[in-house]
């Protein structure tokens, strides 16, 4: 996160239906920027290491390491981050760093090996993390000095101008977590854990007495690395006694469609629900974070949190600047009020990213929390996806703006992750041209960040089976290549040599709207939906179209989208008033300038009847219209 924080700027609908009935109102601004230097939007570009640079094109489904091969750190050269960079990215999200439970053995470094019939795929989910002082030895050119390898990376991609995220995990941890790189003094979760009670408010996990873990009832058809013999592939896993799985299901024998493969932290919160550690103080959420942690400085609280805080401040020791938190809602807000004070105040700087799906948690997450960004799912993702589908109409995008502009700072926008589906996959889009007006909107509508999944730059359909993972998503469980990345890669070029022309122009497109998004001082200033306004006087305008206002004190803009694939479309864009007042505009004609290709120009014309400009857009194209 950057050190200028800027007070939003925000616009009410109702200061907007105001302004129709007094036409020479103008816009009012909550607060103007207090920095003489302006804040820019993030990008953070999320890559899945070990796919990153993997050239073996194999792929064969539960293929092991050596026959589909794995990407390693030092694939990420100075050359390769250059060009992540220059995407106009800001921060890269290593996803599937901490060492998680792989199928591979590593005996002779010291790892244990792991039980297939309680890991997921042949190389593992990421969010089954067996050792967090460490990183996964896949990744390595030699294991015992993966952490090395880590740590140069993270230096590389400073020099190369990147802040580095990483996961961390709080919710879960793998079945058989076994730190064997913890530091002097450190216990690991559960070693010290009273295994005869389900709760203690200090045991790490909870537990059913007197029962043994029993492996899922497969599907009919389902093996084990796909069958393929392991000496420790036998329908069984020994613990005793048996844990609460991580999606926080209390069977000894879970579901399959558990997660199995990790068990679940206890924060302190009985199975009752009962909250056995201090809550805040009323009003607590308009509290800084030194606030929140002169609070927790003289509290006792459970050792989970303590575990965690810990690792936190271990990896931002390392250099990493911040991290993306899986299922975050699944931990009390407490907790996170706690850690994340502690870290901001090692890190004030420290990028803190957060998967939180419920809306009504939201704002306690942002602001008793302290998280500075959650994932907009719920309400941008999935309104831009129907809309990219032809489920619904462009009518619902102003509306998601307006539920969330006073947190719209702090929710990441994205289309894809890798929960997601690949825009390019027959079951999200089947064309990743279709995604670029959702793009344009996605990454200019508020001041949040923007994520990018990498692949998605080229139009990756994520069509491989490899094994546990399903296509439409690129697999996060099993050892592969991603077609469209390593065509880009280039045997190690990362130059596009062997990309397709059509792969080449879609990233061009991500190049030149990223970096611009970067720049705008406009994208972290005030915001106006002009949708409404047009959509029901504006002739040739409508449902598969988008258009508002984005503006600052040194620069003004209009966005428009075309969200058809089909048609274009000819129509006279209206601004209202009350926009025109704030804007200090005189009656007469203005140049407007698309930013984003730079191929068109119109005319705003401003009369005593209004202010107008004729808008013509091809099929699936956007425009960032410049006032000059």
């Amino acid at each position: 996160m950057f050190k200028f924080r800027i007070i939003l700027i925000a616009l009410t609908l109702a200061a907007f239906v105001g302004c129709q009935t007094n036409k020479k109102e103008s816009l009012k601004k909550k607060d103007t920027i207090a920095s003489t230097e302006s804040p820019k939007k993030a990008v953070v570009y999320q890559v899945f290491t070990r796919l990153f640079g993997n050239t073996n094109t194999t792929n064969k489904p539960w293929g092991t390491i050596e026959e589909n091969g794995v990407g390693k750190f030092n694939d990420f050269t100075d050359r390769a981050l250059k060009e992540i960079k220059d995407l106009g990215v800001t921060h890269i999200w290593y996803t599937g760093v901490p060492h998680h439970a792989v199928i591979t053995d590593y005996t002779k470094y010291g790892i244990s090996n792991d039980d297939p019939d309680v890991v997921k795929g042949r190389a593992g989910s990421p969010y089954a993390v067996k050792d967090y002082y460490n990183v996964n030895p896949d990744l390595a050119e030699d294991p015992a000095k993966r952490l090395e390898e880590f740590e140069a990376l993270i230096a590389r991609s400073h020099e190369a101008g990147l802040k580095v995220i990483i996961d961390i995990v709080p919710n879960h941890v793998a079945r058989k977590y076994e730190s064997i790189s913890k530091p002097e003094g450190v216990s690991d979760f559960g070693e010290n854990d009273d295994t005869a009670v389900v709760y203690d408010v200090n045991n790490n996990f909870y537990y059913n007495p007197d029962e043994v873990f029993m492996v899922p009832e497969r599907p009919n058809g389902y093996l084990p690395l796909g069958g393929d013999k392991n000496a420790l592939s036998d329908g069984k896993f020994e613990e005793i006694p048996s844990k609460w799985t991580g999606n926080g299901s209390r069977l000894s024998q879970p579901d399959p469609n558990d997660w199995y493969e990790t068990v679940k932290i206890n924060y302190g919160v009985s199975p009752e629900g009962n909250r056995d550690f201090d809550v805040l103080p009323d009003h607590f959420d308009m509290k800084d974070y030194q606030a929140h942690f002169e609070f927790w400085k003289d509290k006792t609280v459970p050792n989970s949190w303590d575990k965690f805080k810990d690792i936190a401040l271990y990896w931002i020791e390392k250099g990493v600047d911040g991290f993306r938190y899986d299922m975050a809602e699944m931990v009390p807000v407490e907790f996170w009020s706690y850690m994340n004070s502690t870290i901001k105040m090692k890190n004030p700087d420290a990028f803190l990213l957060a998967e939180v799906y419920n809306p009504n948690l939201y704002r306690d997450y942002i602001r008793k929390g302290k998280m500075d960004y959650l994932y907009d799912k719920v309400q941008l993702y999935d309104t831009l996806k129907y809309v990219i589908q032809g489920k619904r109409k462009t009518h619902n995008i102003p509306a998601v703006q307006e539920d969330l502009k006073d947190i719209e700072h702090h929710m990441l926008h994205f289309l894809e992750n890798h929960d997601e589906q690949r825009i390019a996959s027959p079951e999200f889009a089947g064309d990743p041209l279709k995604a670029k007006p959702a793009m344009v909107v996605s990454a200019t509508i508020s001041s949040s960040p923007t994520l990018i999944y990498f692949g998605q730059e080229f139009g990756e359909p994520g069509a491989e089976d490899l094994g546990f993972g399903a296509p439409s998503r690129t697999s996060i469980f099993d050892y592969g290549n991603v077609p469209s990345v390593n065509r880009w890669v280039n045997n190690k070029q990362f130059d596009g040599g062997k990309s397709t022309p059509k792969e080449l122009e879609l990233r061009d497109f991500y190049k030149r709207l990223l970096n611009f998004t970067i720049t705008s001082e406009a994208l972290m200033g005030a915001y106006l939906d002009l949708h409404e306004f047009n959509k029901n006087q504006t002739a040739n305008y409508g449902g598969k179209h988008l258009a508002f206002a984005r503006w600052s004190n040194n620069e003004k803009l209009i966005v428009v989208a075309n969200f058809d694939a089909k048609y274009g479309a000819e129509f006279t864009l209206k601004l209202p008033d009350a926009l025109i007042n704030t804007w200090q505009l005189q009656s007469g004609d203005y140049i407007l300038e698309d930013q984003l290709a730079h191929v068109f120009k119109t005319k705003l014309e401003l009369t005593k009847d209004g202010a107008s400009a004729k808008i013509i857009v091809k099929p699936l194209e956007s425009f960032i219209l410049k006032l000059q």
